[in-house]
């Protein structure tokens, strides 16, 4: 029998908060700088969001990437910028481990903006099965290893928007982090 939380018992948990800087990259001015600051890293927390469809057929393209090192979220506004070429040099890069969750979905969306392979991605999905952890939902892996919630209101809402809000930008900072820190938390510890 592995390690598993209930619905209630996450509920009565205390809210995560990322601590760490955002940065939004909005504008193709600012690629470069955020590119060569996470080429600099060797893991990176990765998620994407892509706007809600409430009507049947209807899909979005997926418009924000979420890159994150242990201090600094980057949220790449697709929608705006479109999908650098820069942004493969990490994706596609066999030195940089991106860690995630539920990644099929997340290739199928890249997928639509970029022909280049994603290289070196570690699906928590499968990964926490390693430690005993038998809930695959980040929300629970996280309240499981660290006694917290990660706060999912945001997950809804409209990442098209001409501006992101300060739970948007937490929301979407945090998921990208947690998905770093549950990786650091169990190579380095197992599951303690």
């Amino acid at each position: 029998m592995g390690l598993t939380i209930s619905k209630e018992e996450v509920a009565e948990l205390p809210i995560e908060f990322f601590a760490g800087r955002t940065i939004v990259v909005d504008h193709e001015s600012k690629v470069e700088k955020a590119v060569a600051d996470l080429m600099g890293h060797s893991k990176l927390g990765f998620d994407t969001e892509t706007k809600p469809s409430f009507k049947r057929g209807q899909v979005h393209k997926v418009a924000l990437m979420q890159l994150s090192t242990i201090d600094t979220c980057y949220l790449f506004r697709l929608n705006k910028i479109g999908y650098p070429d820069a942004l493969d040099d990490i994706i596609c890069n066999p030195d940089i481990k991106k860690i995630g969750l539920s990644l099929r979905d997340d290739f199928a969306a890249i997928r639509k903006r970029s022909d280049k392979k994603p290289q070196n991605f570690i699906d928590l999905q499968s990964f926490v099965d390693e430690y005993g952890i038998d809930d695959n939902g980040l929300q629970r892996i996280y309240a499981i290893l660290f006694g917290k919630k990660i706060s999912k209101n945001q997950r809804l809402s409209n990442w098209e928007a001409s501006y992101l809000t300060e739970p948007q930008k937490n929301y979407a900072a945090m998921d990208a982090w947690a998905c770093l820190r549950i990786y650091n938390h169990l190579i380095t510890n197992g599951n303690k």
